[in-house]
């Protein structure tokens, strides 16, 4: 059975994407989490001349999401100096624009999520145990002020 012109059938793995600040890919995650789109609600009790409880619900403000990147720690320093510079105080500096990009199964891009003056505001490593077989996990939070789906 023929398909649809430009309706894919085929889902979209979970372990083809990348990640790109300011236009270059950067570090090999993975994990990437948060990719959220979400409105604030706003309720409004009221009664009708009857007397009758209504509620409604109304759409208020846009929440950005937290994003969080997880990868094998590794000896690079570009996560850390960029967390650094909000210590510092140079907020405006560590401002950032990024991409989360999905690829097919051909290695096209299918879906990108831009994320924009985003900076990082948690960097965690995992537990360090002696004698213990895993890999050391760094994870990062990443908060913006905008998320939007533009492919």
């Amino acid at each position: 059975m023929p398909g649809i012109p430009g309706l894919t059938t085929d889902a979209l793995a979970g372990y083809h994407f990348s990640v790109e600040m300011d236009s270059v890919t950067i570090g090999q995650f993975q994990e990437v989490s948060g990719i959220t789109s979400e409105l604030d609600v706003i309720e409004l009790k009221s009664n009708t001349p009857d007397g009758k409880y209504v509620l409604h619900k109304l759409p208020g403000n846009r929440k950005p999401p937290t994003i969080t990147l997880k990868r094998g720690k590794d000896s690079s320093m570009e996560l850390w100096n960029w967390h650094q510079k909000i210590y510092q105080g140079k907020v405006a500096d560590a401002r950032k624009n990024g991409s989360i990009v999905l690829y097919d199964y051909g290695n096209e891009e299918v879906s990108r999520y831009n994320f924009v003056n985003a900076w990082p505001s948690k960097i965690t490593v995992s537990a360090l145990k002696s004698g213990a077989n895993e890999i050391v996990v760094e994870e990062v939070t990443i908060v913006c002020e905008e998320l939007e789906r533009v492919k």
